[in-house]
């Protein structure tokens, strides 16, 4: 399909509005896991709505030693992963056009719970990116807004803005897009050299781990329920495939739940961390989605398990999300 370049506020602004609108924002660079953003909105607002991506690679948002400068800018590129996605429009607009005399001087404020995680290691981080999604949505005034999971504190603040400020937009999360390694993608990915890479994929790794090993405690404790006596709950995990039932049912009685998850996944990484290039570990994080801190062992309803790594120069972000309380773990 033809998709239309637009470069100033005044372009997106002339031109007609044809049933909802989905905005998908970026920062170039597009990749598969934009492109199913794409096709996701295409999806939601149906074959008569229109789909707007933003390209904007917002220097609000980028602290001092960060990327700026070398993140990649390819615009002809997007405009044909865009094209090809189902986008009926790509708005481009340049830094001047953003921020009109500068930096701002009135900024959205992330609050607390932009300061944890990704916040702390990366201060001011996501007061410059609520401060462009908030100036994105004013301009591209979407019905629907769309953001990828992969970025889980982002979509959570991003969510708690529109929320606490009464934004008129609907925001959705679309699930981490993958390689066939399990390396989620980012843009950064092209950084990596052939052994980086190898590196890198502990990152999803250990999320593998930590959720696998949530599935199957979950599995185990939905099975020793249903048995009463130790002798049976024995029996019972011992036909489950466990080689040391009794210990493993002593395990899940006092050692399960998220420090477990926590547990496994860091064995990942403490491996990663002795590779040659080594992993250098951030922060491996298992939060409550909606204010980002820590769970406890009593916690119940939707987990995020995060992790924040570097791999050489290049630093990478990924996540898992998990359900305590229930059978089995969300996907």
């Amino acid at each position: 399909m033809t998709t239309t370049l637009l470069r100033t506020a005044a372009d997106l602004r002339a031109r007609a509005r044809t049933g909802r609108r989905a905005v998908v924002m970026t920062m170039g660079a597009l990749h598969e896991g934009h492109a199913t953003l794409i096709r996701a909105a295409r999806d939601l607002v149906g074959a008569g709505g229109e789909v707007v991506v933003t390209v904007f690679v917002n220097p609000l948002q980028f602290g001092e030693g960060e990327d700026l400068d070398r993140y990649p800018r390819t615009l002809d590129a997007d405009l044909e992963v865009a094209g090809r996605a189902g986008a009926d429009a790509v708005f481009a607009p340049s830094a001047d056009e953003v921020y009109p005399g500068g930096e701002p001087q009135v900024r959205v404020s992330a609050g607390p719970m932009g300061e944890r995680l990704e916040g702390a290691a990366r201060p001011g981080h996501f007061d410059g990116v609520l401060t462009v999604v908030a100036k994105l949505l004013h301009l591209t005034r979407p019905d629907v807004a769309l953001y990828g999971q992969k970025d889980a504190q982002q979509l959570a603040l991003i969510r708690r803005m529109v929320r606490d400020l009464n934004f008129g937009v609907d925001v959705v999360g679309v699930p981490t897009v993958r390689e066939p390694d399990g390396l989620a993608l980012s843009s950064r990915n092209r950084y990596l050299s052939a052994a980086e890479r190898r590196t890198a994929l502990a990152l999803s790794g250990a999320l593998f781990a930590g959720r696998d090993r949530h599935a199957a405690q979950e599995a185990l404790r939905a099975r020793a329920r249903e048995v009463p006596a130790t002798h049976a709950r024995v029996e019972a995990l011992n036909a489950l495939g466990e080689a040391r039932a009794a210990a493993d049912a002593h395990a899940v009685a006092t050692t399960g739940g998220p420090e477990a998850v926590r547990v496994a996944a860091r064995q990942v990484l403490d491996g990663a961390a002795r590779l040659t290039p080594p992993l250098v570990l951030d922060y491996l994080a298992l939060v409550d989605p909606s204010d980002f801190t820590e769970i406890g062992d009593d916690f119940t309803g939707e987990a995020v398990l995060a992790v924040a790594a570097r791999v050489g120069t290049t630093r990478l972000i990924d996540n898992v999300p998990l359900t305590f309380g229930t059978l089995g773990a969300a996907s």
